[in-house]
């Protein structure tokens, strides 16, 4: 179990990152190499990342440089996350070049003890090996992350219009207990009951960061270190997609898709998202958002350079109900 202990101070100094982690985006993508789990979440992704990787001649460098660092375990070192990716890719990298190289032979010596690291890793500490290793990940990052940018800043986006409400309904603790079904509020205390190890962070005025990621799947991640500034990345993805109850209703009133992608607006998304979640272009999707608008179940607005589709109380109402009237046999 994995525990942040809060004070008054901390609530007020809880606060949401603006964009994806870069590098928490590399660590969690190859963590999706290493597992089947949740692999149709991230399809539209890995049927072309292995491609591309290929196509850069980037799979050596992967197996040999990144895998054995970022294993799918309950560790890999907290160098290769730093704080500074906040400010985008070329921040971190410079942030782990930077790296004392007495910090980065602990941490491969904690690595060390869980699995077998790599010899030619041991070389770490050296800033010239370490500037090898940025390169890989700088390379990794334009094959790979770099494609679906956009649609991954769209869904932090989207998350923090919904953070936002919990916020406004209820306050930092409403945020903190809206961050997903692994993740539980007990004042004073943030729990994350299917952590793999036992650890407490007492965050003593500093506050806590949480970054929502693309591509960490299910459960929460932490640093290791509770020195370091105190970081949360946690799933976009909550649930996997089922059948809603009473689904076969809305779908005869609307069809397939378009109960889709009303189904999609319940917390805010954008028309990238809601074709997205109903396997449609976006053309179509936008297609379906205007229809539902003009029927008074959606409404639409504009932030920057994207439109952000939310329900109406008449749309609330119409899926709430269709839920509850669901007929014997219908629930998923």
């Amino acid at each position: 179990m994995l525990r942040f202990h809060f004070s008054a101070e901390d609530l007020a100094r809880t606060r949401v990152a603006a964009a994806p982690h870069p590098l928490w985006e590399i660590a969690a993508s190859l963590h999706r190499f290493q597992t089947p789990a949740g692999r149709w979440a991230y399809a539209h992704w890995y049927r072309t990342a292995r491609e591309r990787l290929r196509e850069a001649g980037l799979e050596s460098a992967v197996r040999q440089f990144l895998l054995p660092l970022f294993p799918r375990a309950s560790y890999w070192p907290d160098f290769l996350t730093p704080l500074e990716g906040v400010s985008g890719l070329e921040a971190g990298l410079g942030a782990i070049l930077a790296t004392p190289p007495e910090r980065v032979t602990a941490e491969l010596a904690t690595l060390a003890r869980i699995r077998r690291v790599p010899p030619h890793l041991a070389r770490l500490p050296e800033r010239g090996a370490r500037a090898e290793l940025v390169s890989v990940l700088r390379a990794y990052h334009r094959a790979v992350i770099e494609p679906h940018e956009e649609w991954m800043h769209e869904s932090v986006h989207a998350e923090r219009l919904r953070l936002g409400r919990h916020l406004l309904d209820g306050g930092t603790e409403g945020l903190l207990g809206g961050l997903g079904p692994t993740v539980r509020w007990h004042h004073p205390r943030l729990e994350i009951g299917t952590y793999p190890t036992r650890q407490d962070v007492r965050l003593e005025g500093r506050g806590l960061l949480l970054i929502p990621s693309y591509f960490c799947w299910k459960g929460p991640v932490s640093l290791a270190d509770p020195a370091l500034p105190p970081v949360l990345t946690y799933s976009l993805h909550h649930e996997p997609p089922r059948p809603a109850p009473g689904s076969a209703s809305l779908e005869v009133l609307l069809g397939r898709a378009r109960a889709a992608v009303l189904r999609a607006t319940a917390a805010g998304a954008t028309t990238t998202e809601a074709a997205h979640r109903a396997g449609v272009t976006p053309a179509t999707a936008t297609h379906h958002t205007t229809a539902l608008r003009d029927a008074g179940l959606i409404t639409s607005h504009r932030h920057g350079n994207t439109v952000i589709h939310t329900l109406t109380l008449l749309g609330a109402t119409m899926v709430s109900r269709n839920m509850k009237e669901a007929p014997p046999g219908t629930a998923g």
